[in-house]
């Protein structure tokens, strides 16, 4: 059993359910668990809280709808809790807390659940081909779909948790058709005051969007189509696998309108070491962790480029990779207390109604969370206290954060329209008094004096500084 301390990192393929959940300690490269019948396609693998693995299955037989997701606690050996949508479901995200799972299905519907409970919040028709790609936003307020034929789709959490109609369509933020082929990853940056969107496609590139705003700020071309993309630590640096085993190395230009580079030698460093498309990447605290068609996965050092340990994945090709603590494969018997109880739910198939008993889910009680006592519990307390008041503290984080970022936007737009306006409006009155002084001075050349005194009594529009 895993000792507690180090880093983990969790595999596995889509060729067979036969092969399963590979994990394996970084530092020692000893094999420390194995999750039998599991197959995954590319992004189908999440883990909830570094408690709970899930991944979606799509089987071709023996299945309702196609396929399944299965939830393996981490900490105890037991049977997985195996739901069974009404289709296939590839492409998985969670929000950072748990609270919340989002799933894309082949035919382009989105699903969306509250892991606690399984209740099944909204589905909806996202795109017009297979999903590829889902992800939340840092801070869990947007919800980012990409599908087979490059769309990318920006939601917005605060209409997708309005229970008042389950069935309704969405408000859609905005939406991209910028990548001509396949959209293959999709990351976030966590620090930065703009909230970055990174997109890497199989056209030959990445590109980086203002996320809040749909703004192209960046966009790397390639020479060979992008299979695979993730940030550096810092968010100084992104990293794109590519079709033929390179690993590139680029800059994070925030701030660009669009920067378009095409050429391989003009990158910062290309990593050589895999025989095969790089299918997966992310960090660790040893360094750079990548996957490949080759059947291996490689830790590496950054500051040189070199393969600190290299695992052989002899049972197929890696199509999903994590990494996560060792600490949550210890069985609960080893810890004197719980201190982060957390529960799941089987997944509901069909959306419930807006007055069902399992609504759980207030979007305007979140003041009282606030208000309430902070004690750390333990045991139930915590799982009570969790489930009945973390919808309502998420719902309120989301709705201030996107309610002043569009806030900002408006009143910045407002702002313009009204300076044009007051501009024009000034400029109109200034022209009709010029046509009156010339029409007075014409017909009655005495009032002159009193005509420039008028203008001379008017300071405000030369003098007084513009909104």
């Amino acid at each position: 059993m895993a000792k507690n301390g180090g880093e983990a990192v969790v595999v596995c393929s889509d060729k067979s359910m036969g092969i399963g959940i590979t994990i394996w300690g970084i530092d020692k490269g000893d094999r420390l668990l194995h999750i039998p019948t599991c197959a995954s396609a590319p992004h189908g693998l999440v883990c909830l809280r570094n408690q709970f693995l899930v991944a979606s299955q799509i089987h071709k037989h023996g299945s309702v709808g196609g396929g399944a997701i299965s939830m393996w606690p981490l900490n105890k050996p037991q049977q997985p809790i195996r739901s069974y949508p009404l289709e296939a479901i590839g492409p998985l995200s969670c929000t950072k807390d748990g609270v919340y799972l989002a799933g894309g299905a082949l035919s382009g519907n989105v699903y969306l659940w509250e892991v606690a409970n399984g209740k099944l919040l909204k589905t909806w028709r996202g795109h017009h081909k297979s999903l590829n790609c889902m992800l939340f936003s840092d801070d869990g307020s947007l919800l980012v779909s990409a599908s087979d034929d490059g769309m990318i789709c920006v939601w917005s959490m605060v209409g997708l948790l309005d229970m008042e109609d389950s069935q309704s369509f969405p408000s859609l933020l905005h939406y991209s058709m910028e990548h001509k082929s396949s959209i293959t990853g999709l990351l976030t940056t966590s620090g930065s005051s703009n909230v970055v969107l990174i997109s890497s496609s199989l056209d030959g590139s990445c590109k980086v969007w203002d996320l809040v705003l749909g703004k192209l700020m960046q966009t790397q071309v390639y020479p060979l189509a992008i299979t695979a993309v993730v940030l550096h630590p810092t968010e100084q640096l992104f990293f794109s696998g590519s079709i033929d085993g390179r690993i590139f190395v680029n800059k994070l230009e925030i701030g660009l309108v669009e920067n378009s580079l095409a050429a391989a030698e003009d990158q910062k460093a290309v990593i050589k070491g895999h025989k095969g498309a790089v299918t997966a990447l992310t960090f660790s605290q040893a360094g750079l962790v990548s996957a490949s068609e080759d059947c291996t996965i490689c830790i590496w050092d950054i500051t040189n480029w070199a393969i600190l340990r290299r695992f052989d994945h002899n049972k197929g090709a890696v199509t999903n990779l994590a990494v996560i603590p060792q600490s949550s494969l210890l069985s609960v018997s080893n810890h004197r207390r719980v201190s982060n109880a957390f529960g799941v739910s089987s997944l509901d198939k069909y959306p419930q109604p807006p007055n069902s008993s399992k609504e759980k889910i207030p979007l305007l009680s979140s003041c009282h969370f606030l208000k309430g006592n902070h004690t750390t519990h333990s045991g139930q307390q915590i799982y009570d206290t969790e489930e009945e008041f973390s919808p309502a503290a998420m719902q309120m984080k989301l709705e201030t954060i996107l309610e002043h970022r569009m806030w900002a936007t408006r009143m910045a737009k407002h702002v313009m329209e009204m300076n044009t306006h007051l501009q024009t409006h000034l400029l109109d009155l200034m022209q009709s008094g010029l046509l009156r002084s010339t029409s007075t001075e014409i017909d009655s050349p005495p009032t002159k004096k009193r005509e420039t005194r008028m203008f001379d009594e008017s300071p405000p529009f030369q003098g007084e500084k513009q909104p």
